[in-house]
């Protein structure tokens, strides 16, 4: 069923603490919530509910937590939990009473999450956005020139080794074998830990070749194990035979698979990982997905991000991120600063000036280009700030999802911060009157 409307009433509670009598309606949440249009998040998100059933969470809460959860870089369990103790996420989620209990259960967020998709928290980055224009943080006219750049938003896998990706199929085979009371010939349960155990020590020792000798021994076994399944599949059940499809696709595809091979598999929980060289001296490698970010020239305000799978080349990539940028702020913007990575970008509505570019550089534009680096540091704040460094999500779309709502949380934390400073101005530029708890010319 539709989600239900928080409830209000005109009246106080004999028994329950209204949160407007117990917080200071001046603090950043408190106003930045009276600037998000959240009605229209109710009226968009309203369809993806059926009509029957038990009412459902109101679209504000599951919204306000996704955007409390990704400004401070917090989990889904955290975020919950402290709910709970703070009376200003409580208004900013829309309660008009103090609650004692847990709004939700955790797993209810990854819930809404799928519910929404990619597309719903583009929405959720576009109210953001709005929300930026109406605080004065962000002028329109600013969505004329942006910067776009990719970076890698790394999945929560553990460093890919032969030997480790080898183990843990096997163990994953026979699992699922015991499972479905399938009986094995031989399990490797204890063989296959030592043998793990035994190259780990040889590589840290130098000792290559013994390694690579307990390294064959590892995968020996995880073979034997995936063609005893595979010959027995063919007498189970239907239920059997879908329950080992995919895993055993992912064996099968693991154990073929060579050292120059592209679209290796790096992770069994999570194959969509891909390998991407940056350049970087004190990391060559890392394990993920490709994420385009849009941000303004001028006030480092996120207006899009997308996730790349493929690891596209990144001129391909500028002509989805400026349709991006369209969708979410209604505008197209007339000059792009990128680097030299996009070069042979093929846009022809947009200007793209390219770093380290000679020819028809006026000196504004070699300041804008100056300019251009300050997106490094945007990035860096949605990695470390906000949860863009470690994505923990599912799938594809988890990849996207997390991409979409750390730059949401980026720019809520922009605001935030634009809110906080403008009553410190005020602490600090009018004297306080104590007699009548009002700065100097000016009632509050």
């Amino acid at each position: 069923m539709r989600p239900r409307e928080p409830a209000t009433t005109p009246q106080n509670d004999l028994f329950r603490l209204k949160l407007t009598n117990l917080i200071d309606l001046r603090h950043e949440l408190c106003r930045l919530a009276d600037q998000i249009h959240w009605q229209g998040l109710t009226d968009q998100f309203g369809p993806l509910y059926s009509e029957n059933g038990r009412p459902g969470v109101p679209i504000r809460l599951m919204a306000g937590l996704h955007y409390l959860k990704h400004t401070f870089g917090l989990s889904d369990e955290v975020v919950v939990k402290s709910w709970v103790e703070n009376p200003y996420w409580q208004y900013f989620c829309g309660e008009e009473f103090f609650q004692h209990r847990l709004p939700i259960n955790p797993s209810q967020m990854t819930r809404f999450r799928d519910r929404l998709g990619p597309s719903g928290c583009e929405q959720l980055l576009k109210l953001t956005i709005a929300a930026g224009v109406v605080a004065k943080v962000v002028k329109p006219a600013a969505f004329k020139q942006v910067t776009v750049d990719t970076t890698v938003q790394e999945k929560a896998i553990a460093f890919p080794t032969d030997s480790r990706l080898y183990h843990k199929a096997r163990v994953l085979l026979v699992r699922l074998a015991k499972r479905s009371r399938a009986t094995l010939r031989q399990s490797y349960l204890r063989k296959g830990k030592q043998a793990l155990f035994m190259q780990q020590r040889y590589a840290a020792a130098s000792q290559m070749r013994r390694a690579r000798r307990e390294q064959k021994r590892v995968k020996i076994y995880l073979g034997r194990v995936y063609r005893d399944i595979l010959r027995q599949l063919p007498a189970q059940s239907a239920q059997v035979q879908s329950l080992f499809a995919e895993p055993m696709a992912l064996v099968a595809r693991l154990l073929v698979q060579q050292r120059e091979d592209k679209h290796k598999l790096y992770s069994l929980h999570a194959p969509e990982v891909e390998c991407i060289a940056k350049g970087k001296a004190h990391k060559k490698y890392e394990f993920g997905i490709k994420v385009s970010l849009t941000a303004t020239q001028k006030g480092n305000f996120i207006v899009g991000a997308l996730a790349l799978p493929g690891n596209p080349y990144d001129g391909h990539t500028l002509g989805k991120a400026l349709h991006q940028v369209r969708r979410l702020t209604g505008t197209l913007p007339d000059k792009c600063f990128v680097d030299r990575g996009y070069r042979g970008h093929g846009v022809k509505n947009t200007r793209v000036y390219i770093a380290g570019q000679k020819r028809g550089i006026t000196p504004t534009l070699r300041r804008a280009l100056k300019r251009r680096n300050a997106i490094e540091p945007i990035i860096g704040h949605t990695k470390h700030d906000g949860l863009m460094g470690r994505n923990y999500l599912k799938g594809s779309a988890g990849d996207a999802m997390n991409a979409i709502l750390a730059a949401a949380g980026h720019n809520l934390r922009i605001i935030l911060r634009k809110l906080r400073l403008f009553w410190l101005y005020l602490a600090y530029a009018l004297p306080w009157n104590l007699r009548t708890n009002t700065f100097a010319g000016a009632a509050v």
